[in-house]
């Protein structure tokens, strides 16, 4: 089978096509198929020789973009067994088979219905095979053969990135390399030139140029200046076809901006400036400011400013706002226009981030002049100090002078200066001043153990102007007089032992004085001279500004005098000196040996029934133990437990315990569960719980027949319902306990019950063959024989 195609696109394409026909239908030859491509006819066995097969074009060729009215026609497929007769069919299977390609099966001419895109798939697989009409047999094996998409120009170059925004500095030198453009073609790039594509630059010349194969974008002028101009945009085109005419192009804006660089010194817009100035500017406040123009950016237009000479370098200070690039002038000292009317500063403005490429262009700094004016400002007046400190005597007679006060008018004019005191409503008027003088005097009597110091605030203006005030602190100590005379310290207890000896001391005192430590402290302490030497007490000035009082007898009694006055007299040290006099109490009380006091006049009464008060405490004390013991056993008794079993019928706390071990079969009756019911229903209720079925006692011989006919199974549903209709069994849930075995088995009971009563001809000697572990058992059994037998 033979493939012929009519698609020749290109000269070259013709001339193949040319030769392929040619060399189709003159020369039939085979050539070699591998076994991947060649199918075994069915029926036929395999041979050891080349199949002769007819030359193949394995590959077509169809045009993209197809318009035509009609199918495009493809290629051709023919056998070499196909006679013309049309009893060959042919078949094609594979990738767009029946629905983009389709094939005359008589003639096997293929056309393509639909117009294709290289660009969505450049080829289609496809498969071929002729077949018998008649048979429906195969002819030839199936071969394989591709259809390329032949590609046209017809998509057109593109920026995918674009557009773009760049930045190269300014000042670059001409060629500096800015950004490199790609355009791509989805065309085939191995096929003609529809995909090669060449860059040219539309609009950005001749401040930007284009390598037209590249598209790297450069500078193409020298010294691109920012402050000239600082945006372009350059639109590059890509065309392909390499830039031949019927080429498809598309194009792309790079917006491109210059960078600054520091390539401009700053300049102040004059030489000389002058700045006014009153002269009432505080200290440390801002008093101007002054600029230098740069044409920079950013850090490149940083600068600081700085005072290099001049009169005002020591009373005016300058600094750089970083955000405003300003100079801020600011006062380091108060000015005064009397002294100084005018200073004149030379003020320097310079870069801080230098570019050592541009030196050449300049230094990198400026300098201008500044005068500064100061304005005469009417001030206030100015006291003579800043704060004053002045002295007056308590009690002074009202109008005493305490101090003055001086303020004067630093203008040039010396106006007259008025006082007055600054008060506020509430506060008491002690002192007050002369409008004109400035004399302050006293207008109340001053007590310094009440205030000892006065703080007021003394205010000045000038008469001609009264709305302009200075203040002035002004702290007044009133200075103390000897106006308080001593007095004890406090309210004395003093207390004498009736076994005290003759000079001992029993009490220390000290005393008190309101007034200042020069006419206060070192009191003298003496006994009033005008009155007879007391017989009892006396006083001692230890001269350390306390006094002891000291006994003058041997021994006191309470019956006779239990208390004692001892009037004394106490002087300060002031001058003059003033002096008190008080009188002391002394209680004379009952001591230990130790010296501790026992008692006084007022439990006098206690000593004639010779009961201390120690012991009377006891006695209380014993009372009060002997009442708690008799409160404790009445409550111990009234919360006596009550027992646990509180009613008759509530036995569920009742737990019955045997100790007795059991005896074998003799002990039947050792458990009996009617302990577990109701106390009152026991009576009746106790019977043996080995009982038979049908609590009728029979003989235990009774016979066979009389045990078989016993339905135990209803026997145990009787018992059931009379437990659960029974009113005196405790509500909750109890064991019934049944003895009887079921029916007798052919093996007979194992059970030991009613062994001792049943007949039986079992034979227990052997048992004593067994050991000694058997003898006990032999012996047992051995002697229930017996009595059987007897």
């Amino acid at each position: 089978m033979k493939i012929t195609s009519t698609s020749c696109i290109c000269p070259v394409l013709v001339c193949l096509c040319f030769v392929q026909r040619c060399y189709g239908t003159a020369h039939h030859s085979s050539i070699k198929v591998t076994r991947n491509q060649t199918k075994h006819i069915e029926g036929e066995t395999e041979v050891h020789h080349r199949p002769k097969r007819g030359w193949v074009w394995n590959q077509f060729f169809v045009l993209e973009e197809h318009m035509g009215p009609d199918p495009q026609y493809v290629g051709k497929l023919h056998s070499n067994s196909d006679k013309g007769d049309g009893s060959v069919k042919y078949i094609l299977t594979g990738e767009g088979a029946g629905t983009i390609f389709i094939i005359d099966d008589t003639t096997g001419d293929i056309h393509s219905t639909k117009s294709l895109d290289r660009e969505q798939k450049t080829h289609y697989v496809l498969h071929a095979q002729a077949i018998d009409r008649r048979t429906n047999k195969p002819l030839e094996p199936e071969s394989e053969f591709i259809i390329k998409v032949q590609d046209i120009n017809d998509n057109a170059p593109k920026f995918t990135d674009g557009p773009y925004i760049v930045t190269v500095p300014e000042m670059s030198d001409m060629g500096t390399s800015v950004l490199q453009v790609t355009a791509t073609d989805a065309d085939d790039p191995t096929y003609g030139n529809s995909a090669r594509v060449v860059y040219s630059i539309l609009q950005g010349q001749p401040y930007f140029s284009v390598d037209p194969k590249t598209g790297v974008i450069r500078t193409a002028l020298h010294n691109m200046d920012r402050e000239a101009r600082e945006h372009y945009s350059v639109v590059i085109q890509a065309k392909d076809m390499a830039g031949q005419v019927g080429g498809l192009s598309g194009s792309t804006t790079v917006n491109i901006t210059l960078t600054d660089v520091n390539d401009n010194p700053p300049r102040f817009p004059q030489k000389h400036y002058q700045l006014y100035v009153p002269e009432s500017a505080q200290v440390g406040s801002a008093v101007g400011k002054i600029k230098a123009n740069d044409a920079d950016t950013g850090s490149n237009a940083d600068m600081t400013y700085s005072i290099i000479n001049g009169d005002g370098v020591g009373i005016f200070s300058i600094s750089t706002d970083k955000e405003t690039r300003e100079g801020i002038l600011s006062l380091k000292k108060p000015l005064n226009y009397e002294k100084k009317k005018s200073y004149t500063l030379n003020i320097e403005g310079a870069n801080t981030h230098l570019d050592f490429r541009f030196s050449h262009l300049g230094p990198f700094k400026d300098a201008t002049m500044l005068k500064i004016i100061v304005g005469d400002v009417d001030e206030p007046p100015l006291f003579s100090m800043p704060s004053y400190i002045m002295e007056v005597y308590e009690n002074a007679k009202i109008g005493t002078v305490v101090g003055t006060v001086l303020a004067q008018d630093p203008d040039s004019a010396n106006s007259l200066v008025r006082y007055f005191i600054e008060y506020n409503a509430e506060d008491d008027r002690f002192f007050n001043i002369d409008a004109n003088t400035g004399i302050i005097k006293t207008t109340k009597l001053l007590d310094r153990e009440e205030t000892p110091w006065y703080n007021i605030t003394v205010a000045a203006s000038e008469k001609d102007n009264p709305g302009l005030l200075s203040h002035v602190a002004v702290g007044i100590r009133v200075l103390d007089v000897n106006d308080n005379p001593p007095e004890l310290a406090r309210e004395y207890d003093i207390v004498v032992c009736e076994n005290s000896k003759p000079g001992q001391v029993i009490h220390t005192i000290s005393a008190t004085d309101k007034d200042d430590f020069a006419n206060g402290p070192r009191f003298n302490f003496f006994l009033d001279e005008r009155l007879s030497i007391n017989p009892n007490f006396t006083l001692k000035d230890n001269e350390d500004n306390t006094a002891s009082i000291l006994t003058r007898r041997r021994r006191f009694s309470r019956t006779i005098q239990d208390v004692y006055y001892l009037p004394i007299m106490i002087s300060d040290g002031g001058i003059p000196s003033l002096s008190s006099s008080s009188t002391l109490t002394i209680r004379v009380c009952a001591c230990e040996r130790d010296g501790r006091v026992r008692t006084c006049h007022a439990e006098a009464f206690l000593s004639s029934a010779g009961l201390s008060t120690g012991a009377l405490i006891a006695i209380l004390l014993c009372v009060v133990i002997l009442l708690a013991i008799v409160v404790l056993f009445i409550t111990l008794r009234r919360s006596k437990k009550e027992p646990l079993i509180i009613s008759e019928e509530d036995v569920r706390e009742n737990v019955v315990t045997y100790d007795d071990e059991g005896g074998g079969e003799e002990d039947t009756e050792a458990f009996d569960i009617t302990a577990l019911r109701n106390p009152s229903a026991a009576e009746e209720l106790k019977y043996r719980r080995d009982i038979i079925p049908e609590v009728n006692l029979t003989p235990r011989h009774q016979t066979l027949s009389t045990l078989e006919s016993i339905d135990v199974q209803e026997f145990i549903k009787q018992r059931l319902a009379e437990a659960d209709l029974d009113p005196s069994v405790p509500p909750y849930d109890s064991l019934q306990t049944y003895a009887y075995e079921g029916q007798r088995s052919e093996a007979g009971s194992i059970s030991s019950l009613d062994s001792a009563t049943t007949q039986s001809d079992q034979d227990y000697h052997y048992l004593g063959d067994w050991g000694p572990e058997f003898k006990k058992l032999a012996e047992l059994y051995g002697e229930i024989e017996s009595e059987r037998t007897t």
